[in-house]
């Protein structure tokens, strides 16, 4: 799968499950933070949409 499709399948989830606000507002959080400073728009959208689904980064393994 390229880039854009991952994107697509992000944007496609986020908008039919109706979790756009939740999305926005976790993307906007991470522009403030460091450590999401370098990542891809990819990793962004994952990490935010992975996020606003109830995944918690400190209490489980981080995805590879």
């Amino acid at each position: 799968m390229s880039l854009e499709d991952d994107l697509m399948d992000m944007y496609n989830e986020v908008r039919n499950k109706g979790l756009q606000e939740k999305f926005d507002k976790q993307i906007a959080k991470m522009l403030k933070q460091d450590k999401h400073k370098h990542k891809t728009a990819n990793e962004r959208w994952d990490y935010a949409l992975r996020r606003i689904k109830g995944w918690n980064p400190n209490k489980s393994e981080k995805k590879l």
